[in-house]
């Protein structure tokens, strides 16, 4: 699945697992110190993505990051094993949290990660300490861009995400405005996608994306929505590539809205892989806030139970059909 010479040049950490659902979900965790770093990645991309921070904060933190269902090192079941839907991958992270007892969290998390992550730690407030979100969203999609849109297409959708891998491989310069992703990083973020029954979970990412107000991931981003002022006294950075044409700057303004005391680092030129095109800056803006934010224990609440989401978000909802939503 990924090259010897990659996996230890570029990406030098064994994964661990946990079994969900009788799947093996995979993690990578190394470091230690005070607090976690939890790394929640989105789509088309696995933990490959996180390798920056776990090489530069790893000696002082603990960093888990995780490889969803379908993606990176863990398992792929097909779509009548695994509901590849949101609450579905944030049962599943939340199940990783319990199972390490993970505590001081602080979220980081991009794309598809961001709703994933805030669903699971919405649920496990007393674990949480901190936010760090990076071109994301966490409600229903204020605009769905045409070239998504075209991958849910009947037959011709699947034909172009899983026989040909056109969204991960489009994403490798789509994702990016200020530079080209390097050679290794293309291969890096590829590597796990190589086949019909690998790339399971970048379609069934797409077709989670609600287009109406029938499916069911919009009830669940509804749900997730209405509760995003509860985290407004959590010290939060929301980093930006200004660029992305997916998450848009109008994202960032609505988590801004609803967090007014969040620090916001808005990178002009870069676009949608914002650790890829800006690492620099963003590695570093990481890094003054863990340093700078301060935690207080007050803002969690000591029953986390009274305030998880309602069932009809905890639990899974049926797999939606392709071309349906």
């Amino acid at each position: 699945m990924i090259t010897a010479p990659l996996a230890h040049e570029l990406f030098p950490y064994e994964s661990d697992q946990l079994m969900v659902g009788g799947h093996s979900l995979r993690f990578v965790d190394v470091g230690s110190g005070e607090g976690t770093l939890l790394c929640v990645h989105g789509n088309p991309t696995w933990s490959f993505y996180w390798r920056r921070v776990i090489e530069r904060f790893s000696p002082t933190h603990r960093v888990v990051a995780v490889d969803h269902l379908g993606c990176g090192r863990s398992d792929k079941p097909d779509r009548g094993q695994f509901d590849y839907s949101l609450a579905a991958h944030g049962a599943n992270l939340q199940s990783l949290i319990d199972h390490l007892d993970l505590r001081q969290i602080t979220l980081l998390a991009h794309d598809w990660g961001g709703a994933i992550g805030l669903f699971s730690v919405l649920n496990r407030l007393d674990r949480l300490d901190r936010i760090i979100l990076l071109n994301t969203g966490a409600f229903p999609p204020p605009f769905v861009p045409w070239r998504i849109a075209a991958c849910r297409i009947p037959v011709l959708g699947p034909l172009a995400t899983r026989g040909l891998n056109l969204f991960a491989r489009a994403a490798t310069r789509m994702a990016m405005s200020r530079q080209e992703l390097s050679e290794d990083a293309a291969r890096g973020l590829l590597a796990p996608y190589d086949s019909w029954a690998n790339r399971v979970a970048i379609d069934a990412f797409v077709r989670d994306i609600p287009m109406s107000r029938r499916h069911p991931t919009y009830r669940t981003l509804q749900e997730i929505e209405s509760r995003l002022p509860q985290l407004a006294g959590y010290p939060s950075l929301l980093i930006w590539g200004m660029q992305d044409w997916c998450f848009r700057p109008e994202c960032l303004r609505r988590f801004q809205s609803m967090w007014p005391a969040a620090e916001s680092v808005e990178i002009g030129d870069a676009g949608h892989y914002v650790m890829e095109d800006a690492p620099q800056e963003t590695l570093a803006a990481i890094g003054s806030f863990l340093k700078n934010s301060v935690v207080s224990n007050a803002v969690a609440s000591s029953d986390s139970a009274a305030r998880e989401l309602p069932a009809s978000a905890s639990t899974t909802p049926a797999v939606s059909q392709p071309g349906s939503g």
